[in-house]
């Protein structure tokens, strides 16, 4: 009897360890890229895809690194360097993914007015995580993701070169 509540344990751990395993590829620098450049694609204007960027993925590591250090999970815009940013925060209960993210700022889409280079939300910036990501002269990516103490996860994506520059449409 001890022995099949053991091997109910050991199946238990093998679920909950391919379900990590899951979450944590999707989330990898190939997810981010793939996610960014489907969106990109599904625009139906001509936009280039994107590259991954090291230099970029180890800022936005370091963002997400800092922002869930000592428990603050407390994620804030950077300066940047001059690199374009998104910023995400993903409650406790789910593995939040390269691709929850990306679909997130997407749905901005839906407040964006091409022709008047407004989005219906207020500032156009209310719609710049979603005009970032297809900013027709941004040609690099590198994103970061990590888990704070309390189990809330925190990405941030950066852009180059950077989009959302005033008075311009993204393509």
């Amino acid at each position: 009897m001890a022995r099949k509540g053991f091997v109910l344990v050991l199946l238990a751990a093998a679920t909950l360890a391919m379900e990590a395993g899951t979450a944590a590829a999707q989330s990898s620098p190939q997810d981010f890229l793939d996610a960014h450049n489907a969106a990109r694609r599904g625009e139906g204007v001509d936009l280039p895809d994107v590259a991954w960027n090291a230099t970029l993925e180890a800022f936005a590591e370091s963002v997400v690194a800092s922002a869930a250090a000592g428990g603050a999970c407390d994620l804030r815009h950077t300066s940047g360097r001059g690199y374009g940013e998104n910023l995400y925060w993903g409650p406790v209960g789910k593995a939040w993914s390269a691709a929850d993210a990306v679909g997130l700022w997407m749905e901005e889409k839906a407040s964006y007015v091409y022709s008047s280079n407004t989005c219906t939300k207020g500032a156009l910036l209310d719609c710049g995580h979603y005009t970032q990501i297809v900013w027709r002269s941004t040609t690099s990516i590198g994103c970061g993701r990590a888990e704070c103490s309390n189990g809330d996860v925190l990405i941030s994506c950066n852009y180059f070169p950077p989009g959302n520059v005033p008075n311009e449409r993204p393509y």
